[in-house]
């Protein structure tokens, strides 16, 4: 099993990276992800990845407000925070016009791979 993540908020995001594996497995499926991490601000995605990725975004959209209280929480959110009630349509065109330049861009502004944080569900990692 694994599962990637993006979370983008007004104050910050989070990238989510889930992987299931032996415990043995762990260092280096970590040392795995951190080297892609670290690839990503200097080199361009590929055209497929990218539409992968951008395939990816939009079909979570509609889950993320899938049940009225997930519908609520988002109205309250771009309340309070001062952004347009349809913010997730924006977005939605911001994904699909986004390239591979503007995406190293973000990467290589925002993301820490040397501060990731390692939580384990299960035997501990050897």
């Amino acid at each position: 099993m694994s599962r990637f993540s993006l979370r983008c908020r007004a104050e910050g995001g989070s990238l989510r990276v889930r992987f299931g594996c032996d415990p043995q497995n762990v260092a280096k499926v970590r040392a795995i992800v951190e080297q892609a991490l670290k690839k990503m601000p200097t080199t361009l995605v590929t055209p497929e990845e990218l539409r992968q990725a951008k395939a990816l975004l939009l079909r979570e959209m509609p889950l993320s407000e899938a049940s009225v209280d997930s519908i609520a929480e988002g109205l309250i959110y771009r309340t309070e925070h001062e952004l347009p009630l349809d913010e997730p349509t924006r977005a939605a065109h911001r994904y699909r016009e986004l390239t591979a330049e503007q995406a190293q861009a973000a990467f290589a502004s925002s993301v820490r791979p040397n501060d990731l944080v390692q939580v384990t569900e299960g035997p501990s990692p050897k």
